[in-house]
């Protein structure tokens, strides 16, 4: 009986050993987590916006048609140009600057420069104190200058037709501005349409000659 019963303690013994083997061996191993394979979104490309900047609307200038208004008679414009010290000097010893300082007369002066002057001399073979003492040649000279009672701007001017004047001779213009004397010289008008009080003034760089 003690036989038997001690059997039965040994089968007991081994079927819990059975069962705690099993149970150690049925423990679940861990479980990798399964990867969440998402596709990658690539981020939008930036895009910049430019700032479209509407162009500045420059407004036309005003186009101003009155002419600034003259102060001075045509005497007073040349005495006042450190260019027309010698026409100055020449009008006055010969009494023509009286005559064109009138305000109720108009006239177009072509107003040789200096440097004209300079030239002249140098051809006429006279000294500036020479000239300026021989009233008749001055007279001669300087009337050849004048064109009397008109305004001629330089818009107006008749090119290719004979332009008398005080002298009584005549010269003509061509369209080029190159005034051609009665001598066959010619003179370029190198600074046009200087208002006066009483006229206008174009400024030449060579003395016009009469025959």
């Amino acid at each position: 009986m003690l036989k038997k019963t001690l059997l039965s303690l040994a089968i007991a013994a081994s079927a819990v050993s059975l069962v705690a083997c099993n149970d150690a061996e049925t423990v679940a191993e861990p479980t990798e987590a399964e990867a969440t394979t998402e596709p990658m979104v690539e981020p939008e490309p930036m895009v910049e916006t430019e700032t479209m900047e509407e162009p500045e609307v420059i407004a036309d200038p005003e186009v101003t048609t009155e002419e600034s208004t003259a102060t001075q008679n045509i005497v007073e414009l040349a005495s006042d140009n450190n260019d027309l010290t010698i026409l100055t000097a020449a009008l006055e010893a010969s009494g023509l600057d009286q005559t064109l300082m009138d305000s109720g007369s108009e006239f177009t002066v072509f107003a040789p420069t200096d440097a004209a002057f300079a030239d002249a001399l140098t051809k006429l073979d006279v000294t500036k104190e020479e000239l300026l003492a021989d009233k008749d040649m001055l007279t001669n000279v300087l009337s050849y200058h004048v064109i009397p009672s008109m305004i001629v701007k330089s818009a107006d001017i008749p090119y290719g037709t004979d332009i008398e004047t005080v002298n009584g001779q005549a010269f003509s213009i061509s369209e080029a501005n190159v005034i051609t004397d009665a001598s066959g010289n010619t003179s370029n008008i190198t600074q046009p349409d200087v208002m006066a009080t009483n006229g206008v003034v174009h400024v030449v760089d060579t003395v016009l000659m009469p025959k």
